[in-house]
């Protein structure tokens, strides 16, 4: 087994290093790729130095198994060929082949047998805000078809990148220094603040994170289900939250909701709101499940249920997430 990473100099790349070695991935080599700039750049990996190789097109993908590729929607474009063509699997972290009807978008808890049929080659990894969302969902479905789903998104800083975590840390000493921050990786300080804004504005007012959750999570849950999201940056670290509010087509009471809950592949449930018992950014961050709490009726809606979800948006809203496809396809000797 061979393996590659694209982007490895990025949060998501350091992040598939780690995974793949918390994990113990088997394989037998890893080839890390990275731009012109990170090329030579030397990565540890079980102890063993490993060093970076400039991405080309060329025939480095001949002996790759699998490539994990997390270098952005226009390298992941440009380069799908040359990783694909002698057979290697890229699963791919970008949006760049998500809603692409020949490419499968894969939440190992909730559709991993789509992971099979990749006529190109390629898999998708969804948004990291519809990863936990429909790890959460699966459970429900499972007890009444989910009709629809109302969402608003409390997203963390590393949702854009390294640096943008760097700007959120400094931004704080900035501001107690009595400095004006520094704002480069969003439109305003982030700081003491919220933005209301994740990804640019299309047509119909909402962001286009806003409707990667409604086209990505239909396509995921093979389903109908309508999805309206408000999607918000706040000033935590590294793990994103959400705020669901859902309607079954038939009642769902709390007590089997949590029990679905507790019962599901991927999720830890922290619900005992009495003693303060609930998921938080803080705790979640670097942690492997999607944290579900604050289960309960939506008093607006006789078959509506509401609950808090938190999860690491580098981890399982993205590394975390491609490596257990790998291991899915792995185990099931489909690659």
């Amino acid at each position: 087994m061979k393996v590659a990473i694209v982007g490895v100099s990025g949060a998501v790349g350091q992040e598939f290093l780690r995974v793949l070695e918390e994990r113990n991935f088997p394989m037998d080599e890893l080839v890390l790729f990275g731009s012109a700039r990170s090329a030579g750049n030397v990565y540890t990996y079980k102890g063993k130095q490993i060093t970076v190789k400039e991405l080309k097109h060329n025939d480095d993908f001949k002996e790759i198994d699998i490539a994990f590729t997390s270098a952005g929607a226009g390298t992941s474009k440009e380069f799908a060929e040359t990783i694909t063509k002698h057979g290697a699997v890229m699963i791919d972290n970008s949006s760049a082949f998500r809603m692409d009807n020949d490419v499968p978008l894969v939440v190992p808890e909730v559709n991993a047998e789509d992971a099979k049929d990749r006529p190109r080659g390629i898999i998708a990894n969804p948004n990291c805000t519809t990863i936990q969302m429909v790890v959460a969902l699966k459970a429900i479905e499972k007890l009444s078809h989910i009709k629809r789903v109302h969402v608003a998104t409390y997203q963390a800083a590393s949702g854009a990148g390294a640096a943008a975590m760097d700007e959120l840390a400094n931004q704080y000493k900035q501001i107690v220094n009595g400095e004006n921050p520094t704002v480069e990786k969003f439109a305003y300080q982030l700081a003491y603040n919220l933005i209301p804004q994740v990804d640019v504005f299309t047509d119909n007012g909402y962001t286009k994170e806003e409707m990667k959750m409604y086209y990505e999570t239909r396509k995921i849950m093979h389903s109908d289900i309508e999805v309206s999201a408000m999607c918000v940056r706040v000033p935590a670290l590294r793990a994103h939250s959400e705020a669901i509010w859902l309607e079954t087509e038939k009642p769902v009471s709390v007590e089997d909701a949590r029990t679905a809950f507790e019962k599901a592949e991927g999720i830890i449930v922290q619900d005992d709101p009495a003693n303060k018992v609930y998921p938080m950014p803080l705790f979640v961050a670097t942690k492997d499940p999607v944290f579900v709490g604050r289960i309960r009726k939506d008093v607006s809606n006789p078959n509506g249920l509401s609950f808090w979800c938190v999860g690491d948006q580098i981890k399982k809203g993205a590394a975390l997430n491609a490596v257990q496809i790998a291991e899915y396809l792995v185990k099931e000797q489909a690659l």
